[in-house]
């Protein structure tokens, strides 16, 4: 029998209420994890605390903040929003929250320490979109990312596929830096996975489009299959892993880029229910 990864580790995960971020909190409580969750939702899980959070509003990340232990091993990025609440409010959480949030926890990450993020297979895109992405990542904070959001509604249209894109080229640009300050920071897109999100995408695609998909396995993935995955990239396991993106969705991704299933019209991929 192994040793756990997470025992005795103090770790702090957002979105640690439901879909994969409350599946890695059970995971990491079971570990033997010291889990200060974060979350807008109440905490079920048996967790060393639970903060109230809005990753809207950066004075509510600074306060959380504020309570969180001095030395962190991991942070788990897990709290997002699907393209149903708007683009402003989507961007801010998924990647201005995201990123405000692991800037404020990165003094408090040491050697050895580790960053995991949820990203989608929806944002598999973003070499394309690299361009005004940098541009957003040059933004100095929370407010000037606002703003240059709110400026560009062409580029980031729904909301959800830019900030997931967001979240995958931000982890390769922080990389660099941070492994010279023996600190990974990786991303995971999940492809298809049943969580109380799914019923927004169902709401924004349409249920008969989302449900006419092709999934090459045959069923989309459980929270606690990603969970796993997720707690991989920042167990000691992945010790010389960083600055990548790990997608998991069963095939999917490689079945629609090698002809196997077809790509769905007007979606290059596909949402990646979170």
């Amino acid at each position: 029998m192994t040793t756990s990864s997470f025992a005795g580790k103090t770790v702090v995960v957002t979105g640690a209420s439901s879909g994969i971020g409350g599946a890695a909190t059970e995971l990491l409580v079971a570990e033997g994890a010291r889990v200060h969750a974060l979350d807008i939702k109440p905490v079920a899980a048996d967790v060393a605390s639970s903060t109230t959070v809005d990753l809207r509003d950066p004075a509510s990340i600074d306060a959380a903040v504020a309570g969180l232990p001095g030395e962190i091993d991991a942070l788990f990025n897990c709290a997002g929003l699907p393209q149903t609440f708007g683009p402003a409010e989507v961007i801010a959480v998924n990647f201005l929250g995201l990123r405000h949030l692991t800037e404020a926890l990165v003094p408090r990450l040491g050697p050895g320490s580790a960053v995991a993020s949820v990203a989608s297979v929806g944002g598999l895109g973003w070499p394309d979109l690299l361009e005004p992405i940098r541009e957003l990542l040059a933004t100095d904070g929370f407010a000037s990312g606002q703003a240059w959001v709110a400026a560009h509604p062409d580029v980031v249209e729904a909301g959800y596929r830019f900030s997931k894109s967001c979240v995958i080229a931000y982890t390769m640009y922080r990389s660099t830096e941070l492994i010279g300050q023996g600190i990974r920071i990786n991303s995971l897109s999940p492809g298809d996975t049943t969580t109380p999100m799914t019923s927004h995408f169902k709401d924004f695609y349409g249920a008969d489009f989302w449900d006419s998909r092709v999934l090459p396995i045959g069923r989309p993935a459980q929270p606690v299959e990603q969970a796993r995955a997720l707690l991989f990239l920042n167990s000691p396991d992945a010790s010389y892993i960083s600055g990548i993106n790990l997608v998991v969705d069963a095939g999917a991704t490689a079945a629609r880029t090698m002809g196997h299933v077809p790509t769905p019209a007007g979606l290059p991929g596909t949402a990646g229910a979170r």
